[in-house]
C-alpha cells in the first residue's frame, strides 16, 4: 500500500521524505490478489505480466478486460470509478492488470487513477521466472507453494516456474523441511551477521512480516505473541528492537501507540521513541508516542 510503502522505505533507506512513495523510481499497480502495491518501476512487468494466469480462461479474461480498458481510457487518465461507470464494470476491471499494460496511482484516500502503458518487452514466462527470483532473494529459502501464495498465482504455474529455475537453485534443509535457495545468494546467507538497527517500526504488511503458517513461528516463536502480531483483522505494525520483533505498534493521526512485549531498557525506549518521531508522515506535525 502507498502509505505503508513509505514507512517500509523509511525503515531501510536514509533520507526518505513524506512524498517518497511518489518518487519516479517507483510505480503502482494492482498486484497479488489485486491489492494496490508500490514496486520498483523497473520491476513493473514482473509484478503484473509475471502474474498473468496460466489457464486459457483466465488469460482470455485478462486480455479481454485490458482491451476494454484501453478502449475506455483512449490514452486518458481517470479514476477507476469513472472508468467502471463508463464501461459498466466493477472490480473485475482489475483483471487487466496482469497484462502489464495498466498502471495506477492511489494516495490511500480517494479512488485510484488508472491509465494505460506500453506492453512489456519480455514474455509472461520470463517475467514470472524473474518474479520467482525476487521472491527467493527476499523470502528464501522457500518453496513453489509459498511462491504461489505470495504471488497470487496457481500452484501449477509456480511449480513449472520452479522447475525452469532448477539450475539456479540450491536444495537446503530448514526447520520447515526441504526448500530452495538461489545459488547466487548462498554467500550472503553464509556471511556473518551485520549489526542491527537499535529500533525500527515496520508497517502492517511489510515484507519482513508477510509470512504465512509455520513461517511465522520462525520469526516469533511464542504463540501468544504471534496472535498479537498476525491478528484476524488489520495487522498492527511490528516493533523491532536490535533486529528482533519486540512488540507491535499502531498509529492514529500524529499519535503512535506502542505495545512492547517485555520491559525495555531506557536506551531501547529512547531509540524506539526517536524512530517513531522520525517517521515521514505527511502533514502529521509533531508525533506523540504512547506506551501500552
Amino acid at each position: 500500500m502507498p502509505r505503508a510503502a513509505l514507512l517500509s522505505l523509511h525503515a531501510r533507506v536514509e533520507g526518505i521524505e513524506p512524498a517518497g512513495w511518489e518518487d519516479p523510481s517507483l510505480a503502482q499497480l494492482w498486484g497479488p490478489r489485486f491489492n494496490t502495491y508500490v514496486v520498483a518501476a523497473c520491476d513493473f512487468a514482473l509484478f503484473s505480466l509475471g502474474r498473468l494466469p496460466d489457464d486459457a480462461r483466465g488469460r482470455e479474461r485478462a486480455e479481454r478486460m485490458a482491451a476494454l480498458l484501453h478502449g475506455g481510457l483512449a490514452d486518458a487518465r481517470m479514476t477507476d470509478r469513472e472508468l467502471g461507470a463508463r464501461l459498466g464494470l466493477g472490480n473485475e476491471l482489475r483483471y487487466a492488470a496482469t497484462t502489464g499494460t495498466i498502471a495506477i496511482r492511489w494516495d490511500g484516500a480517494r479512488a485510484p487513477e488508472v491509465w494505460t502503458v506500453p506492453p512489456p518487452e519480455l514474455t509472461a514466462a520470463e517475467a514470472q521466472r524473474e518474479l520467482a527470483r525476487r521472491h527467493l532473494h527476499v523470502f528464501g529459502p522457500s518453496t513453489a507453494e509459498r511462491f504461489a501464495r505470495w504471488a497470487g498465482i496457481s500452484k501449477r504455474a509456480a511449480i513449472a516456474t520452479w522447475a525452469a529455475l532448477e539450475d539456479e537453485l540450491l536444495s537446503v534443509e530448514t526447520p520447515l523441511g526441504d526448500e530452495r535457495l538461489l545459488a547466487a545468494d548462498e554467500e550472503t546467507m553464509r556471511a556473518a551477521e551485520t549489526a542491527a538497527a537499535p529500533a525500527r517500526l515496520l508497517p502492517s504488511g511489510d515484507a519482513y512480516t508477510l509470512l504465512d503458517g509455520a513461517e511465522r513461528g520462525l520469526l516469533v516463536p511464542q504463540e501468544a505473541r504471534r496472535n498479537r502480531l498476525w491478528t484476524p483483522r488489520v495487522w498492527p505494525g511490528a516493533l523491532l528492537v536490535d533486529g528482533e520483533v519486540a512488540g507491535t505498534w499502531r498509529r492514529a493521526n500524529a499519535t503512535v501507540r506502542i505495545e512492547a512485549w517485555a520491559r525495555l531498557g531506557r536506551a531501547a525506549r529512547e531509540a524506539v521513541e526517536a524512530e517513531a518521531e522520525a517517521l515521514p508522515l505527511p502533514g502529521a506535525g509533531r508525533i506523540e508516542v504512547l506506551w501500552d
